[in-house]
């Protein structure tokens, strides 16, 4: 766990420590921390796919269809770091009156749902 200055740490229901900061240097780990990294792995190996059926000319049609399962896991891993930030770093950020941490998010998201 990190000790330094404008850290502290949660323990979640499941006995799970997350330790984090807010403000500039935002630092911390979540509990998906590693099914994230698994759905972007599978997300890159199912892209190189894509780019190898581009690559040997298939159908536009299979390469598409492909290409939106992409897509799909990229946002539905989106949802899980969303859904992680908002119980790891938000609620602290609520409790604080850290409104920047909100902002924050909200300008992620926008971004996010383009």
């Amino acid at each position: 766990m990190k000790k330094e200055e404008g850290y502290h740490t949660h323990i979640s229901a499941d006995g799970t420590e997350l330790s984090h900061r807010h403000g500039d240097g935002h630092a911390h780990t979540h509990k998906n921390t590693k099914v994230v990294l698994n759905r972007l792995s599978r997300a890159i190996g199912h892209l190189e796919s894509v780019k190898r059926m581009v690559d040997d000319g298939r159908d536009c049609s299979e390469v598409l269809i492909q290409l939106s399962a992409v897509i799909s896991a990229l946002n539905n891993t989106g949802k899980v770091i969303i859904k992680d930030h908002i119980e790891n770093c938000i609620v602290d950020a609520v409790e604080s009156g850290d409104k920047k941490a909100i902002e924050d998010l909200n300008r992620a998201i926008d971004r996010f749902m383009k």
